[in-house]
């Protein structure tokens, strides 16, 4: 998660894509201290994940992120999703 934030304030990505369930920390907490930095309010983010409850999904936009994924995931919807948010981005 360290260097994914490190990574993010030098790349400025135009969308974040973030697991939930990651080893040592989780999501929930990388949207967290990503919307804390430079950049990180405006960027969007999706949530990634095999937790498809609508309560899952209710915690994942409450947390910061725009969208939530559940797995498994079709590529091809994945990469709409990215698109998506990246064209709103550049608007």
């Amino acid at each position: 998660m360290e260097e994914g934030l490190q990574e993010f304030t030098q790349f400025a990505p135009n969308v974040v894509l973030s697991d939930i369930g990651m080893p040592d920390h989780d999501g929930y907490e990388l949207i967290a201290r990503l919307r804390k930095l430079p950049g990180g309010r405006s960027v969007p983010a999706v949530a990634l994940t095999a937790l498809a409850r609508s309560d899952d999904r209710t915690r994942a936009l409450r947390a910061g992120f725009q969208l939530h994924v559940a797995q498994p995931v079709d590529f091809n919807e994945l990469v709409a999703v990215v698109q998506n948010l990246a064209a709103l981005r550049a608007r």
